[in-house]
C-alpha cells in the first residue's frame, strides 16, 4: 500500500517507526508526502545519523492531545463551532512545492480550530518534554508528594486527595483553561497570596532543575534511545500499573463522594503546581520555543486534553490512554520531579523563607499571561469531561462533551 500512495500518514507507535521506517522510506515514490503526527522519527533517524529521502515531501500536524480527546472533540465539532483539539504543523521537507497546503487540508481535515507552525525538531523536542513534566509525568509526582505531604501532616487520606487531584483537576484547571495562570493568584485573599508565593519560591527551582536535565536528554535524543530500548523489553518488562497505591485507591471513594464536598482552592497545591508549571514555560522560551507552542504544550493540552480524564479516574487513566513513549517517559520522570519537591522544595517552604522576590516579580509579569489571554480569547465553548459507561474500573470508559 505504502508504494501505491500519494500520502502517507504514519501513526503506528514510535518504537515500531523505529524499525520499520527503512523499509517504509525505501517504498515510497519520490513526489509523495510522508506525513507524521509528530517528530519522533526524526529523532531517531538523527540518532541513527540518517536524514530523510531528499524527493519527498515530509510534514507532521501534531494535535496537542491524546487519542480519545482528538476523536470526540473532533465528533463534538459537527455542532459546536471550535471544538476541536489545537495542532501544530510543519514543513521538513518541501520537494514538490506542496507540502504547506497539504499539511493544512490535514489539519482542517482533522478539526483542528487553531493550527500553529514549527518545526519538526522543535516539536519533538517540546512534545516529548511536556509530556514526561506538567503534562503527565510533573503532575503525577506533584500529587503524589503533596498527598503524602498533608496525609504526614494529619489530614485525612481523602481530605488530602481532595486537596491535591481534586483541586488541580477541579477548580485550578477550570481557572487556567478559561481565564489564565495568573487568575488562580488574583482570586486569592492576602493571605493566601502568600501561601501561594511562598510555595511558588520553593517550588520553581527544584521543578526546572528536572525541566532542564529532562529537556536536554530529549534535545540530545539520549530519551529517544531509552524509548527505543525499552520497547525492546518489553516482552520481558512490559509497563506494569501505575495507580495500585494508597492514594489513587482513596480517589475511587473521593470521586464517587462527588458533590457532598466544596473543593476550595488550596493555595499551597496551587503555588507548587503553578510553579511546575511555570517553569516549563520558563524553559520552552529560553530554549527557543515560540509562545504558540509553549502554550499548548505547557497549558492547553493539559487543562483542556489531559487533566479531565485524571479528574475522572485516577492518574492511570490519564497516563495511560496515551502513546506508549508519553506512558514511559511518565512513569520514568514522575518520580524525579517527586523526590526534588519532596527533597528540595517542601524542606525549603518550611524553614520559611522570606519570598524570592525575582521570582514574584517574573511570575507576575511574565508575558505568558498576555499570550495565554490570547488563547482564552479564542477557547472553544466547550469542556471535555469523561464519563463512564458501566461501573468504575469495570468497564470501558466513554469521553463526553459538553458545552461551557
Amino acid at each position: 500500500m505504502v508504494a501505491k500512495s500519494d500520502l502517507v500518514i504514519l501513526l503506528i507507535s514510535d518504537a515500531a517507526q523505529a524499525k520499520m521506517y527503512p523499509r517504509l522510506l525505501a517504498a515510497m515514490r519520490p513526489g509523495t508526502t510522508l506525513g507524521l503526527s509528530h517528530g519522533f522519527l526524526l529523532g531517531v533517524m538523527r540518532s541513527n545519523g540518517e536524514e530523510f529521502r531528499k524527493d519527498i515531501n515530509v510534514i507532521a500536524v501534531c494535535p496537542k492531545g491524546m487519542g480519545p480527546s482528538v476523536r470526540r472533540l473532533y465528533e463534538q465539532g459537527k455542532t459546536v463551532n471550535g471544538a476541536g483539539i489545537n495542532a501544530s504543523f510543519a514543513v521538513h521537507q518541501d520537494a514538490t512545492g506542496t507540502a504547506t497546503e497539504i499539511a493544512l487540508g490535514w489539519s482542517i481535515a482533522l478539526g483542528s480550530p487553531f493550527t500553529f507552525f514549527t518545526t519538526l525538531e522543535m516539536e519533538y523536542r517540546s512534545d516529548i518534554f511536556g509530556e514526561r513534566a506538567i503534562l503527565l509525568g510533573g503532575v503525577h509526582g506533584i500529587v503524589e508528594s503533596l498527598w503524602r505531604r498533608y496525609v504526614r501532616g494529619g489530614m485525612s487520606e481523602e481530605e488530602a486527595f481532595r486537596q491535591t487531584v481534586e483541586c488541580i483537576t477541579g477548580p485550578i484547571n477550570k481557572i487556567i483553561s478559561t481565564q489564565g495562570i495568573k487568575a488562580v493568584y488574583d482570586q486569592f485573599n492576602a493571605e493566601d497570596k502568600k501561601v501561594f508565593m511562598q510555595a511558588y519560591s520553593a517550588a520553581y527551582k527544584p521543578a526546572k532543575d528536572i525541566h532542564y536535565e529532562c529537556y536536554e536528554e530529549v534535545q540530545s535524543v539520549n530519551e529517544i534511545r531509552s524509548v527505543v530500548m525499552a520497547g525492546d523489553r518489553f516482552d520481558r518488562f512490559p509497563m506494569g500499573k501505575i495507580d495500585g497505591t494508597p492514594m489513587w485507591k482513596v480517589g475511587v471513594k473521593v470521586r464517587a463522594e462527588r458533590g457532598q464536598h466544596t473543593i476550595k482552592i488550596n493555595p499551597f497545591t496551587a503555588g507548587v503546581y503553578i510553579a511546575m508549571m511555570m517553569a516549563q514555560i520558563d524553559t520552552l522560551r529560553e530554549k527557543g520555543h515560540s509562545f504558540s507552542e509553549v502554550c499548548n504544550e505547557s497549558v492547553i493540552e493539559a487543562t483542556d486534553s489531559l487533566n479531565p480524564y485524571m479528574h475522572a479516574r485516577g492518574v492511570a487513566f490519564m497516563v495511560d490512554n496515551c502513546s506508549t513513549t508519553a506512558r514511559l517517559g511518565s512513569r520514568k520522570w514522575a518520580p524525579r520531579y517527586d523526590y526534588n519537591l519532596s527533597q528540595q522544595a517542601y524542606p525549603a517552604f518550611d524553614a520559611k523563607p522570606a519570598v524570592d522576590a525575582e521570582l514574584e516579580r517574573s511570575f507576575l509579569n511574565n508575558p505568558v499571561h498576555s499570550a495565554l489571554a490570547v488563547c482564552a480569547s479564542m477557547r472553544p465553548p466547550v469542556d471535555i469531561s469523561v464519563s463512564m459507561s458501566g461501573t468504575e474500573g469495570a468497564g470501558s470508559a466513554r469521553p463526553e462533551l459538553l458545552t461551557a
